[in-house]
This record gives structure tokens, sequence and C-alpha cells, in this order.
């Protein structure tokens, strides 16, 4: 007696072996070839970086958030700046300070005359987080109450003031630096907010022939401008367009193997997750993972999504969702490092597997 296989609710929706349609087809081109124009106009201010331009514009299309973790003067706020640009989406940039409240962030109401009748009524202010992107600086620096208040908004994507909501802007993508080096006087953000991030991406130092370009470039008065090449409703279009590519069960059940292993009190995870790991990925880095390789596949004008698309993305959703203990830290191995040991371990579908 022959059972139908239980359907899979995260892998809802068609499997990539579908036919997919001309319009489907058409989009993702579309979206490959945005991709390269817009990494071309980015490339006109931000020498190298090519793989960090990348991981932002896989999170942009996703709807997700990104946390930039780099020491100063490589060049973060000028990027995001540049991509703001190039998307001619508004961009709004806060820097994070201990005396920073939530109302500086989402606004206010102020108390207004009416000239005509002499009457006073309240008016909402909206804050800086009423922009398609901000750029938070320094989210670390400021208290716990503040830092709340811009994750309310990225989660939810509206702003509460005097028990009125307003919704944000639409594209709504935040992106948060920390500093790597000076950690006194910071507020590190708690694992449930860590969370919230769908990428965190570290920026390294440039190459030495990428450095050279950026100082002659910087230190003369050649002024470039960047070209607009997508708006606001475009970016929402190809979002809805990442979301709806379908994917494999087994490259999802792939992306959930990769989660689970991280976690010590799971069955599947190796011996080096339980002798270095206190606290695993949850299951919002499984939806991350499906969705990142989906937006990775889309914007290199790919139909499939494939597990190289999933490696693609594995370091930046799963680095900040390892937790690493005390024999971890003394012997040196960082959450990175785990990663990419599980890369290797975790068994990918084979050929025969999709037949």
């Amino acid at each position: 007696m022959t059972t139908s296989a239980k359907p899979n609710p995260l892998m809802a929706g068609p499997l990539s072996t579908a036919a997919p349609s001309a319009n489907d087809l058409d989009a993702i081109k579309r979206l490959g070839e945005a991709r390269t124009r817009l990494k071309s106009e980015i490339a006109k201010v931000i020498i190298g970086q090519e793989h960090i331009v990348d991981d932002l514009l896989t999170a942009l299309f996703s709807r997700g958030h990104c946390l930039m973790i780099g020491v100063p003067g490589l060049a973060k706020t000028l990027m995001v700046r540049t991509i703001a640009q190039a998307i001619d989406l508004g961009f709004n940039r806060i820097q994070f300070t201990p005396d920073l409240m939530p109302s500086d962030i989402t606004g206010t109401d102020i108390i207004e005359e009416d000239k005509v009748n002499g009457g006073r009524t309240f008016r909402f202010v909206q804050g800086p987080v009423f922009a398609n992107i901000l750029l938070a600086d320094e989210i670390n620096r400021t208290p716990p109450k503040t830092q709340a208040a811009l994750l309310q908004a990225m989660q939810e994507g509206q702003v509460t003031v005097s028990g009125r909501t307003y919704d944000l802007p639409r594209p709504f993508f935040v992106l948060a630096t920390q500093n790597p080096i000076e950690q006194e006087g910071t507020y590190p953000l708690p694992e449930a907010q860590l969370d919230r991030f769908m990428f965190d991406i570290r920026i390294r130092y440039p190459k030495p022939e990428e450095e050279l370009a950026i100082a002659k470039a910087t230190t003369s008065d050649h002024a470039v401008e960047v070209s607009k090449i997508l708006n606001g409703s475009e970016i929402q279009q190809l979002q809805q367009i990442v979301r709806r590519l379908p994917i494999s069960d087994h490259v999802g059940m792939y992306a959930v193997n990769l989660a689970r292993s991280t976690r010590p009190d799971d069955e599947i995870a190796p011996a080096f997750t339980k002798n270095y790991v206190s606290w695993g990925a949850g299951t919002r880095a499984v939806q991350y993972l499906v969705l990142g390789a989906k937006a990775r596949a889309a914007i290199s004008g790919d139909y499939h999504v494939t597990v190289d698309h999933v490696k693609a993305v594995a370091p930046l959703v799963l680095r900040h969702r390892v937790m690493t203990n005390f024999q971890a830290e003394a012997e040196g191995i960082s959450p990175d490092k785990i990663v990419t040991m599980l890369l290797e371990q975790v068994t990918p579908p084979k050929a025969d597997d999709y037949r």
C-alpha cells in the first residue's frame, strides 16, 4: 500500500519542477538585469565590497533588515546612502547615542494653535524612522528602551504614538551598524532582538589595490552622479516576485537541517555543536534561509533555487543566531567557524533526490 507524502508547511507552494510562467521568467530576468545596473551605479562611488552590495540587495528584495558590523571608516554610511540614491528611495540616518529617546526615532505630538479660533490641537510630527531606508548608526550605543522602539517598527512596519498607529512607508529597510572594537558604554542587543535582523553582514578591510583606488578617488574634486535605476513601486513588485519563486522540498529540507544542526539538543546535531554551542538558531532562521536563497537566485536571474543559494546566505543568517559557550571561547571557536563546519557537515540533496 502506498502512502502520500505529508505536505511540508514551510515549503507550501509549487515545487521548483513546476513549469514557470512566461511572466515569472520575464520578471526574474528583469530583476537580474536591475541588479547588474544597480551594482554598476553603486560601483561609481563604492570601490570593491561587491559581495556586501549583493548581500544588501538580497536583504532588500527579501524585505529583511540587516545588522552591519565593521570598524569605522569602511564607508558603511556611504554605501547605504548610494544604494538609496540608485533606487530612488527616501533615506534617513540616526546617530544612536545614550541620551536618544524613543520619540527621537518615531516622532512625537506637538501642540499647535489654530490662528482662526484660538483653539489648540495636537499634531503628529514624524520622526526619522519614516523613511524607505533607515541607517541606525551604532545601535548598541542607545539604551534598550530606544532600541526597542526601532525594533518594533522593523517588525510591524508601524509606530504607535499617543495611542495612534501610523504606517511606515513601503518599502521599509533598516540597516543597523555596530563598531566591533569599542564596547565600553554600549548596550548589546539581546538575542531576541538580534533575531529580528535577517542578515548579520561583516564589513572587512578592502584589498590593497582597492584601497589605493579609494584614496585616489576620494581625494580628487571629481563629482560622481548616481543614476536612478528603480523606484519604490518597482522594488515592491520585485519583492513580491521573490516570494513567489518556488523552492523544492529537498532544498527546503537542506535549510531545515542546517538550522537543526545548530541546536545542541537536536538529534542530528554534530558533536562539535553539542560541545561548543549553548543555543542554536530558531525557526525564523529557516524562514530567512529559504527567503534569502530565493532572493539570491532571483537577483542572479535564476528561476530555480538551489542548495548553493542557501549556502551563500547561510553565514549571514546563522552567525548571529548561534550562541557559543565558554568552551568555544576558550578554544577560539567562533560562530562563523561553527557555520563553516556545518556547511561541510550537513549533507545536501543528491541529484537522484529530485526524481
